[in-house]
């Protein structure tokens, strides 16, 4: 069949728009495409959010266990707290234990826990420090050093 190009009516025709397949398959297209990059937004602001806090609780942990070391606090056996930081609370915990690695040194290993929870789901950072034995007076003959 040959077209005639002086016939408007078959111009019309060619130029026209989509055929009904067409129009159905970019909708099938798009039903699966939506869904799984909304998906995938969801999944990566979660992960940006979860990022973000988990800076601010090693801020925080880290804080903690200066703050308790220059106040030679760090060797109490447990100690706990909250910290609010923009509105957000941010649980800590202190945990102290032999260090097994070298018992020669005797030194004590100290564990700052901080956990902190975004849409329910509980996390959690920690830190972990050593802390040199408390000093020991020597006790000679001759008094004590």
């Amino acid at each position: 069949m040959l077209l005639n190009s002086n016939n408007p009516r078959s111009a019309r025709r060619r130029h026209s728009g989509f055929t009904l397949a067409e129009v159905l398959a970019a909708l099938l297209l798009l039903a699966i495409v939506i869904p799984v990059a909304l998906q995938g937004l969801r999944v990566a602001s979660m992960a940006g959010e979860v990022g973000q806090r988990k800076v601010i609780a090693t801020r925080i942990g880290n804080k903690v266990i200066n703050e308790l070391k220059v106040t030679q606090q760090l060797q109490n056996t447990s100690q706990n707290g909250t910290v609010q930081d923009h509105g957000i609370s941010y649980h800590w915990s202190v945990k102290n234990q032999a260090w097994t690695e070298d018992t020669a040194s005797q030194m004590i290993q100290a564990t700052v826990t901080v956990d902190y929870s975004i849409q329910g789901r509980k996390y959690n950072v920690r830190l972990t420090t050593l802390i040199a034995p408390p000093q020991q007076l020597t006790t000679t003959s001759s008094g004590i050093y």
